[in-house]
């Protein structure tokens, strides 16, 4: 299995049978640290698409991307009815009915369960509300547009090995635990949204127990609306608390055979 990070929540995993994309997000604005050089017009190569929630960040680049791919796009219902209104066709949508949902596909399993968004604090808002200033106007249809809808977070177990991907980090103590009743090889968290998000993160890992963690979700990509997280202290922590676990941080773009 070969893993790549497009930065943000996104992910291309390629198997020995299928190519599958989560959350591939690749729209950056001018001021979007580190840069992509992918745009959604080179990817030619997609066999389903996985997605956490709808809102911009995750969701904008599918349409064009599925399009282009013919790809089946797994999502909520509101997820859905946003791709539609996006242009998407029906029959390349397919609604996770229920938590819990499986599906076998072409060398491989995954399951969705019901997850929740991580609930911005009152810090991190006053200081995005301070950056975007008179510019709110501009960024209003991002947050219109696209609607959360119902959280989803995705594992996948191929050659043998569990991924467990979140795209926010707004699960209960509750949801972690009903988790962690399988192993997890590989840990994809979400470092973006709370002025504490490392702690945050850490009791994923703390809960989970996986044998190697990748933060994500991390960069600048869309200021002043987003914001660059330093991922050494979630790093630290983590070799502090979870010596059996290991953090693999990613340069975008960058791929790791698993």
């Amino acid at each position: 299995m070969k893993l790549t990070w497009w930065g943000t929540a996104g992910f291309h995993v390629k198997t020995g049978k299928q190519t599958f994309l989560i959350d591939p997000y690749l729209s950056r604005n001018a001021g979007a640290r580190p840069k992509q050089s992918i745009v959604p017009s080179d990817i030619f190569e997609a066999d389903q698409i996985f997605l956490s929630h709808g809102h911009f960040d995750h969701i904008f680049d599918i349409p064009a991307i599925a399009s282009q791919t013919g790809s089946t796009v797994y999502c909520c219902p509101v997820a859905a009815n946003t791709l539609k209104q996006k242009g998407l066709t029906n029959d390349q949508i397919q609604v996770v009915p229920e938590d819990g949902y499986s599906v076998e596909l072409n060398g491989y399993r995954t399951r969705a369960f019901f997850s929740q968004h991580v609930k911005f604090d009152r810090w991190l808002l006053i200081k995005t509300l301070t950056h975007i200033n008179f510019r709110i106007p501009r960024y209003l249809p991002q947050m219109r547009e696209y609607p959360v809808g119902q959280v989803l977070s995705w594992r996948f177990e191929i050659d043998g090995q569990v991924v467990q991907h979140f795209g926010s980090a707004g699960s209960t103590p509750e949801e972690l635990k009903r988790l962690s009743d399988q192993p997890i090889d590989i840990l994809l968290v979400p470092l973006q949204g709370h002025t504490r998000i490392c702690d945050i993160a850490l009791k994923y890992v703390q809960a989970l127990k996986p044998r190697m963690v990748i933060p994500h979700h991390q960069d600048d990509f869309f200021p002043p609306i987003s914001t660059y997280v330093d991922v050494r202290p979630f790093a630290k922590e983590v070799a502090q608390t979870c010596p059996n676990t290991k953090v693999r941080i990613m340069k975008i773009n960058e791929s790791i055979s698993i």
